[in-house]
Parts: C-alpha cells; structure tokens; sequence
C-alpha cells in the first residue's frame, strides 16, 4: 500500500487515539500523533500534516487554543472532535477556524469518510458565483474573484466551506437550492443525509451576515425544502 496524506490526531485518549490511527493506517495514511497539544503544535510545525484531527477537552492546553494558534499560521484543514452535540461549542470551534466537526462518539466509518471529505475539499478550487464577480447591497458585499466577504465595509472571516455554502446559494438565488442539494454540493456525498450539520453551518453563517440573525434577510430556510439566498435592494 503507498502512503497517501498525512493526517496528525491530538487527543489526549490513548484507546481513541490509536483506534483512529489503526483504522486510518489501514487506508494508506501517514499518521502522526500527539497526546496534548503542545506536541499536537510541535507535531504540525515539523510533520507538516495535510489534515488535523484534534479533540477539544484536553488538560494543558485545549482544544480551542490549538486550532488558534494552528489557523494563525497555517490552513490546514482542521476536523474537530467534541463531546457534546452542542450547536454553542461547534460554533465556538467553527469561529476559530475548524472546517469540520464530529460528535463523539462516533463510528469509525464516518471519521474515515469525514477524513476523505476533508481532504477532497482542500484539495479542490473554493466555489464562485458564477457570472457576477461581486455581490454588494451596503450591508453585505461578496467579491467571489478575490474571496472576500465585507459586512458595513469591515472584513469578515469566512473559511473555505462557509465561503462554498455562501457562493452556491448566491448563485441559485432566488431559486430554493435543496438540502441535500448543498451537503451533497459543499461537503460530499458523505454528509447528504445530515440536515442537522447544515443547520448548523447555517446559523453559523447566519450570525457572520445578517444583520440580525434570529431574523435573517439574506439565508432563508423554506421549511422542508431547502434555503434561499434573498438578494436585498
């Protein structure tokens, strides 16, 4: 078997953390390991992993401060393991730059499938809208060329995913694009039936644009179908 991507798990569960490494070394993977996340630190700055598996409950230095200090130097896409399925700590993590999350515990056919998500996705061209280069109605400003999303002329930080997310539902506007349209589109096959992990990245986008997220103007959900982007005058 050859080796394929280089994949770095920080978790400080001895059990979890060589579970994963056998079941992603049998795929082919270079795995590289860390027990906190210090070394998980040490081990991104020399291994120079092309994904990142990192828990978030751990003594010394959490998870959240990790990713910190990870997304202040580098891209690398970050798959974050949490214990609880809180929407208020996935966002926290998606805030600081995670590209994904999974809720422990978790089958080990769905990390390996998150993991070839991942790594698909970052190795691919971030999507654009289309014909028209920017999008701006003085709140909100897209420019698709450079990437680029202000709101009230400040800059805002979109990840890769989010930006993908945001893109396609411009470009389809005004037609309601299905939920299992945009998983399958954003995220892959592998997510097509979790309606409840695109809520979440909704939400979370929702409060970077809107100007009030609990009453949102821009990312409309038609409730049993899908969402809209509703382009504002």
């Amino acid at each position: 078997m050859t080796a394929r991507e280089r994949i770095l798990i920080i978790d400080d569960d001895p059990a979890l953390r060589q579970l994963v490494v056998n079941t992603l070394r049998q795929e082919g993977y270079h795995m590289l390991t860390a027990a906190d996340g210090p070394e998980g630190l040490r081990q991104m700055y020399e291994g120079h992993p092309d994904l990142i598996v990192l828990d978030i409950r751990m003594p010394t230095m959490d998870g959240w401060t990790v990713c910190q200090r990870i997304r202040e130097v580098s891209n690398i896409p970050i798959l974050m393991l949490t214990a609880e399925d809180d929407p208020e700590e996935i966002v926290k993590g998606l805030d600081l730059g995670a590209d994904d999350y999974l809720v422990k515990p978790f089958d080990m056919g769905v990390l390996l499938a998150r993991v070839r998500a991942n790594l698909r996705r970052a190795a691919s061209e971030p999507s654009v809208a289309g014909r028209n280069a920017v999008y701006s109605d003085g709140h909100l400003t897209i420019n698709f060329d450079e990437h680029r999303v202000l709101v009230d002329g400040e800059p805002i930080r979109l990840t890769p995913t989010e930006f993908s997310l945001l893109a396609h539902l411009v470009e389809a506007a005004p037609r309601i694009v299905p939920y299992r349209e945009l998983l399958q589109n954003i995220w892959g096959f592998e997510y097509i039936d979790d309606i409840d992990y695109l809520r979440v990245y909704i939400w979370h986008l929702r409060r970077k644009l809107e100007p009030n997220p609990k009453a949102p103007t821009y990312i409309i959900n038609e409730l049993g179908v899908g969402y809209r982007f509703d382009r504002q005058q």
